[in-house]
């Protein structure tokens, strides 16, 4: 799995002109989903977020986590985070998983967030043309690659 985490004043997602997601302090999570993503990467990626320290303490030094902040967070699937851009201009997608196994993933994940977190997250809708509205807080965006946990 890939995951590009924004840290937000706020964000929204918005589908078919309906905001079905909106928060204010706290992350947008973009996911991408690998064929051979497991339940493991799932537990792993998700705690990491949740505990990532990027949120300003009272000397504002980037030493809080999401969880300490009591912040709010929305996950959007993105198939585009596996593009490789290997050879040519046109990215491929092949390493993103289909949607028959992407999904369950994509939803595990959201179980276990909200788990780590305490509480529940906005989502975006899985394969549909989504506006993604937000304002970045610093600004601080984190890259993560379950490939690459050491």
């Amino acid at each position: 799995m890939k995951a590009v985490i924004q840290r937000v004043k706020y964000a929204s997602v918005t589908v078919d002109g309906v905001k079905i997601a909106a928060i204010k302090h706290g992350v947008l999570v973009f996911l991408g989903v690998a064929e051979q993503d497991a339940q493991e990467d799932i537990v792993w990626l998700s705690k990491k977020i949740a505990n990532l320290r990027i949120f300003n303490d009272v000397n504002s030094i980037m030493n809080e986590s999401l969880v300490a902040v009591d912040g709010d967070a929305i996950v959007v699937s993105q198939f585009t985070l596996q593009a490789s851009t290997k050879k040519g201009n046109r990215p491929s997608y092949i390493k993103a998983a289909k949607p028959e196994i992407a999904i369950p993933i994509y939803e595990s994940f959201v179980k276990q967030f909200e788990q780590d977190l305490g509480k529940k997250v906005g989502i975006g809708k899985f394969g549909a043309d989504m506006k993604v509205e937000l304002l970045n807080d610093g600004p601080v965006t984190i890259l993560i690659d379950t490939e690459n946990k050491n």
